[in-house]
């Protein structure tokens, strides 16, 4: 989902070339990491004080990415050890390559626990071959044989979600303080993408790691996945951002994961929330006659959904409706065609 460019102030006007760090603060570095899908790039960070340097996030697993780190080890650290990894939460491009970091630099994965194991669970689960509780979920949803082979596709020892977490990790919790950069950091939960993100700020900089928690141009998946049917996960998304509203100054500069480091926390946080609140709206009024999880898709979405995001569209498209059902306004039943139908209550 994307939103209107808006009145968010951008102070950096280019962005990082691979292998370049860019200072955003005393102390923090911007890198910027390809992707091979969209949006084509994730921003890390790099925060260095006397000691040596913490990374923030990791980027994807792939031999591109390794091959980029190896290069920065040799070439941008001044020569000071890098002593601690924090990942902020527990999608692919924020700690594929945690396992590798840990173990070429010999240090400390810290991350939230409710990540670490969510994560380690779901690389379980991918490495075996798609369990009838998913097949049955998204046959619910209104996938027909051949996105059901799509959804089968990403299982299996091949599957391109494989991955590999260190054995041992730090638990970051909610207010926790670090030193980091030669300054003191808050860990700030949010909530909704990812069961237990983890934000990072710092009051003596103003400074804000944001991971994928608030993003300037996009609003981040809020997904029901097949372990948890019955989630209301955008209530939580929603809750966050209001909550972080309260939390932060307005003031204070972002850096996000995706996009170009801001000004205008509150705006955009509104903004995320406005934007739910319009497509709950949208969502409502298309089931004014009861429709499967598949036919809101063009509700919801401003481009056509390929195979290639059918599962994340899907996911979507359940956190609206479940959350429209927890609120009493939809109610959800299964047809003689095994699909579930939503509609008016």
């Amino acid at each position: 989902m994307t939103t209107q460019p808006s009145e968010l102030t951008y102070p950096f006007e280019t962005k990082p070339q691979p292998r370049e760090l860019v200072a955003v603060a005393p102390g923090v570095f911007w890198l910027r990491m390809p992707l091979p899908f969209p949006p084509k790039h994730i921003n890390l960070w790099l925060l260095e004080d006397e000691a040596g340097w913490t990374i923030v996030d990791t980027g994807i697993r792939n031999s591109e990415t390794r091959d980029l780190w190896e290069q920065i080890f040799a070439q941008k650290l001044n020569r000071k050890p890098v002593t601690r990894l924090i990942v902020t939460h527990m999608h692919n491009d924020h700690l594929g390559l945690a396992a590798w970091l840990t173990e070429r630099l010999d240090i400390e994965l810290w991350m939230p626990s409710l990540e670490y194991f969510t994560c380690l669970a779901q690389f379980d689960e991918v490495s075996k071959p798609a369990s009838d509780t998913g097949l049955q979920f998204y046959r619910e949803a209104g996938f027909d044989a051949a996105a059901l082979d799509v959804y089968r596709a990403r299982f299996g020892p091949t599957s391109p979600f494989n991955g590999e977490l260190p054995p041992a990790f730090h638990r970051l919790a909610d207010n926790d303080s670090l030193r980091l950069a030669g300054q003191d950091w808050q860990v700030v939960m949010g909530n909704g993408h990812s069961p237990e993100h983890a934000c990072l700020f710092c009051p003596a900089l103003n400074v804000l790691i944001a991971g994928d928690q608030i993003l300037p141009r996009i609003s981040s998946n809020v997904s029901v996945r097949p372990v948890e049917p019955a989630a209301n996960p955008l209530k939580d998304w929603l809750d966050s951002c209001k909550a972080l509203k309260d939390k932060l100054p307005a003031d204070v500069l972002v850096l996000p994961s995706h996009g170009y480091p801001f000004f205008g926390a509150h705006l955009r946080l509104q903004q995320l929330i406005e934007l739910r609140e319009v497509a709950l709206a949208k969502l409502y009024d298309f089931c004014a006659q009861p429709q499967r999880v598949v036919d809101t898709f063009s509700t919801l979405f401003d481009n056509p959904v390929g195979s290639h995001s059918l599962v994340i569209a899907a996911g979507e498209s359940l956190a609206h409706l479940n959350y429209l059902v927890a609120e009493g306004r939809l109610s959800v039943s299964r047809h003689a065609d095994g699909v579930n139908r939503y509609v008016h209550c």
